[in-house]
Order: C-alpha cells, then sequence, then structure tokens
C-alpha cells in the first residue's frame, strides 16, 4: 500500500511570516486519473479460476451498488497466492486511503481504495509483542467503507464528556469559542439528506491558538483519510456526531483550505454513483479479457 503521508497538524491564517514581496500559494499540478491496470499475459492466466470468481462477485456488487442498492464485501483470506497477486495486479492503489487505529495501536484496519472508484481493500491488522499478523483481508464495494461511518458514530462523545470550558480564555484565542458554539448548534440540529454545513476557517481571523481550541473542543476521532485526487485532502472525525475536519493541502504540502464540515460524510470520501457505473464498465472490461485468455 502507498505510505500515508499526513501532516498530522492543520494550521491555518497567520502561522505565515509575511514578506514585503507578494507571494502567491503553490496550487496543485497534477491530478490522479484513471490507468487500466496492466494485465497478465494469457497463459500466466491458466488456472486462476479462484481470481476470476472473485472479480465476478466484485462486479455483481458494483452493478448493484451503482442502483443505489446495498454495498458488500468479498473475502480474500483463502484465496491462493497466485490468485491474490492477480487481484493486487489488477486492483491497484487509487486516490484514497484511510486508517482506523484502536487507542493502544493493537488492532489497525489499513484502507486504500482499487484504481476503481468505489472499490476498497480492507487488510486488519493485529500487534502483539511487536509481532504484526494479518486477520482479515476484503474488498467491499461502496461509495465509502462501511467501517469508516460506524467508527465515527461510536467515537462521538457520550452525553456529559464533552470538554467545556471555564473561565478566562487561553491566550490569543479569540474566535474559537463562537466557532465552536455554531458548530455544536449545527450538529444539533443536523438531518440526514441536509446540505453540509461548511465553517472555512482559512477566511476567518483565525490565529493558530484558535485552531488548537477549537480542535480540543471538537476532539479528534480515530478515522483519518487521505485524499490524492487533485494535492492531498486530509480528512478525519471529530468527537461530535456527523462532524468532520477536512484539510487541502498543495502539492507543497502547504494548507489551501482548512474547513470543519456538518454531514455524515464529506463527499471528497465518496465515490459517487456515476464513479460505481465507470468502475463496472471498467472491470467488464478487464474481466472479457480473463475470459477471452
Amino acid at each position: 500500500m502507498k505510505e500515508f503521508p499526513i501532516p498530522l497538524v492543520a494550521l491555518g491564517p497567520g502561522t505565515q511570516v509575511e514578506d514585503e514581496k507578494l507571494d502567491y500559494v503553490h496550487m496543485p499540478k497534477d491530478m490522479d486519473t484513471y490507468r487500466p491496470p496492466v494485465l497478465p499475459e494469457p497463459e500466466d492466466l491458466v488456472g486462476r479460476d479462484a481470481a476470476r470468481a472473485v472479480l465476478g462477485q466484485v462486479l455483481v456488487l458494483l452493478n448493484r451498488t451503482a442502483e443505489r442498492g446495498p454495498g458488500g464485501q468479498v473475502s480474500l483470506t483463502t484465496l491462493p497466492a497466485q490468485d491474490l497477486r492477480l487481484i493486487n495486479q489488477i486492483m491497484g492503489e487509487g486516490e484514497v486511503s484511510a486508517l482506523v487505529r484502536e487507542e493502544d495501536g493493537a488492532l489497525e484496519v489499513h484502507i486504500q481504495e482499487a484504481v476503481l472508484a468505489g472499490v476498497w481493500r480492507l487488510m486488519t491488522l493485529r500487534t502483539v509483542d511487536g509481532e504484526r499478523t494479518m486477520i482479515d483481508d476484503v474488498i467491499e464495494v461502496g461509495p465509502v467503507p462501511a467501517l469508516l461511518r460506524a467508527m465515527a458514530v461510536d467515537d462521538v462523545w457520550p452525553q456529559g464528556e464533552m470538554p467545556h470550558w471555564a473561565g478566562p480564555l487561553p491566550p490569543n484565542v479569540q474566535n474559537a469559542p463562537l466557532l465552536v458554539e455554531e458548530i455544536r448548534d449545527q450538529v444539533a440540529g443536523w438531518k440526514p439528506g441536509q446540505v453540509p454545513h461548511v465553517v472555512n476557517l482559512t477566511l476567518l481571523p483565525v490565529t493558530p491558538e484558535d485552531i488548537g481550541f477549537l480542535d480540543h473542543h471538537l476532539g479528534t476521532g480515530r478515522v483519518l483519510m487521505l485524499s490524492r485526487g487533485y494535492g492531498n485532502c486530509r480528512i478525519s472525525n471529530t468527537r461530535l456526531s456527523n462532524c468532520w475536519r477536512v484539510v487541502y493541502y498543495n502539492s507543497m504540502d502547504k494548507v489551501i483550505l482548512n474547513t470543519v464540515e456538518v454531514v455524515d460524510m464529506p463527499e471528497v470520501a465518496m465515490a459517487a454513483p456515476e464513479d460505481l457505473r465507470d468502475s463496472h464498465e471498467r472491470l467488464l472490461d478487464v474481466m472479457t479479457y480473463l475470459e477471452q485468455a
């Protein structure tokens, strides 16, 4: 899987030293696009019936999910090594990665989108006495893995555990308390299907201390995603229901957009229905080649 080079601290306006000269932010220059997988020669496909069966199941799930049906999973744990290599070659690595980690670090799930949008690889690893062992390996089809939604729900603070500030504010904290109240009001009134409420911190007069105060009061969950579609986008869940931190970086790892989104799942993290339909057509082409071979 690709490395996960996500900056752990998202800084907002006021963090750069101002010069007398005009210095423009470098915008992203490269965009990831679909590249068809390099398929093996026909003679290398002989006997790869288990891999064909897995791809057939993925094709069915893509067709169903593109029509707004439920997604599903296909297990790879019992796949022979040569069939698994063929699956890896066809799936490749797409734009979106995610990591879900338990607080003690003993259990973590690495998630990688395939080159086929809406097709995800989930590998569950357990660490015992410094030794890492894979305990599950599946392909999941859907707009976003169900685990990410479930963990975001599970991370929500129980009643009474949400932090509240009493007394004088810390130095240089100015506008964050008002933003915290605005976000909490939006979270309390959020209903499924409504338009996302976006707080654009990049355009607001906030200090680095404001950002720290805000993140402390929103909390940080266990879901961490990175989308590489155009530059990098870091997505993490907060400890509030349906509340996410979404930060965009350019190719120089400079923050160009820093937001809080009140929504069930940020759109940038999900595969759209048309993406799933495209993936179905592309995998159908691959299956046709495999059958002819």
